[in-house]
């Protein structure tokens, strides 16, 4: 992805060295983060307890790769500010631009305290996104999924969670949680995590159109997708997957909804509650 010597979002809020005890808030990001980290392979009973390790607060000495991570990572949220701005525009939306928060071993959100195994999440409480650097060593060591590319993809999902803040989508489906099974409304987050993926496909549309994929970024996003897969991380952390179970979308599935947004590039076409089969974008 062609990066370097653009401009920078001035909504990254940098917490790295304030580390502390991890334990998960209730609400619904508390709900989003808690199945994350089942998912990724986690205790839940850890975060519920508190017992996740963490840092310690202290000043904190970025490395090398890390000071160029955070400049990255800046520079795709600032297209993604460019991006949805115009995007949602057009809609008579007005896009109101998140936070990102950069931090390491634990950090404390309006959902709650999460620890970094709970990897990326967006938090719709302050509707900040909050993302562990390591995620980036992670992301091309456990999911075989290296590439810049890979990590914007990781990023314009969680705003596009933001997005699903702004349109309505979260205060209309979270609350669903009270009213149905866990395995029913397992099929809703699904479909709410396959629109982010939609919506992440719709900001790397616009990127291809001002030049900036590279050959290859967009087979870096669609395999980090498919390394995500319920079905992908189930298979490598227990032997065998149980679809009751799936919060996030299968390989398939997560690839299919981010190719379809790359190719539309609208907010149209990603209304994943709709379909009877949301595997057949």
């Amino acid at each position: 992805m062609q990066w370097q010597g653009r401009r920078g979002s001035s909504n990254v809020e940098d917490r790295r060295g304030m580390g502390g005890k991890t334990v998960i808030g209730g609400g619904i990001g508390g709900i989003i983060i808690l199945l994350l980290y089942t998912l990724l392979g986690g205790n839940p009973g850890d975060m519920i307890n508190g017992t996740t390790e963490s840092g310690s607060s202290q000043p904190y000495q970025e490395t090398a790769q890390e000071k160029e991570l955070s400049q990255f990572v800046s520079v795709v949220l600032a297209d993604t500010e460019d991006v949805w701005t115009e995007v949602l525009k057009q809609k008579g939306i007005t896009y109101k631009n998140p936070t990102l928060v950069l931090y390491n071993g634990s950090v404390q959100s309006a959902c709650g305290q999460a620890g970094s195994a709970v990897g990326p999440f967006y938090c719709p409480g302050d509707q900040k996104l909050y993302i562990d650097l390591s995620f980036y060593d992670e992301l091309q060591n456990k999911f075989q999924a290296p590439g810049d590319f890979a990590m914007a993809y990781v990023i314009a999902h969680e705003v596009g969670h933001h997005v699903q803040t702004l349109l309505g989508v979260t205060d209309k489906i979270m609350p669903l949680q009270k009213k149905m099974s866990e395995e029913e409304f397992n099929r809703y987050l699904v479909r709410f995590e396959l629109q982010a993926d939609y919506f992440a496909g719709v900001w790397a549309n616009h990127a291809q159109g001002k030049n900036l994929l590279e050959k290859g970024d967009l087979e870096e996003a669609l395999k980090a997708a498919s390394a995500v897969g319920d079905d992908s991380i189930q298979q490598k952390s227990q032997g065998y997957v149980v679809p009751e179970s799936f919060t996030h979308g299968t390989s398939e599935q997560r690839m299919a909804w981010l190719y379809k947004g790359f190719q539309n590039g609208t907010v149209d076409g990603g209304d994943t509650f709709s379909m009877k089969d949301p595997a057949a974008p």
